[in-house]
């Protein structure tokens, strides 16, 4: 297949699931502060995508889902917009261009895009509504209620990772060795 034809296919795909999972999710009654349903399918684009593509992913998915769906409810989803768009591209960089394994490519993107969420957070909270930015509080919901979502993409991400990456390189040499 056309690897622009592959990336497209697979951003719009990753953007579905990305609106999808958490409808999913709050269906069954585990939400989207504590399972961060929509980070995962932001975190595998930035596995299987180019960084602009995988950016893509990050940028759209919560505001296309706000807007269908209302959640991420704004002005919140624009924060997510910073947040998962960095875990896009620091996750595509690292693992892509830069060879770094899934897990250390995973944990550093999550430490980022959660060190430019607070920073996201403050601007919105204090520079743009003038509320005041509560950063225990803050640092409570997003590590500690989200805890079970940060350990749930550990253990989930890594071996789906691997299984498509794998598929798409058996995919890619049967069509190989068919072509020849």
């Amino acid at each position: 297949m056309n690897e622009h034809i592959r990336n497209i296919t697979l951003t719009a795909l990753l953007i579905a699931i990305g609106i999808l999972l958490p409808v999913v999710f709050h269906m069954v009654s585990l939400g989207g502060p504590m399972f961060l349903p929509m980070h995962l399918p932001v975190i595998i684009a930035g596995f299987l995508l180019p960084w602009q593509f995988a950016a893509l992913v990050g940028a759209v998915t919560p505001l296309l889902s706000s807007f269908l769906t209302g959640m991420p409810p704004m002005p919140g989803a624009l924060t997510m917009v910073a947040e998962l768009t960095t875990y896009a591209i620091v996750t595509s960089l690292l693992y892509r261009h830069l060879r770094k394994g899934i897990y250390g490519s995973m944990i550093l993107a999550m430490v980022s895009g959660r060190l430019v969420s607070i920073i996201a957070n403050w601007a919105l909270l204090t520079l743009v509504l003038g509320q005041p930015f509560k950063i225990t509080s803050f640092l409570y919901t997003m590590f500690a209620v989200g805890l079970p979502g940060i350990v749930f993409q550990l253990i989930v991400i890594p071996p789906l990772v691997t299984l498509i990456l794998h598929a798409e390189a058996q995919q890619k040499q049967k069509f190989s060795t068919q072509k020849g």
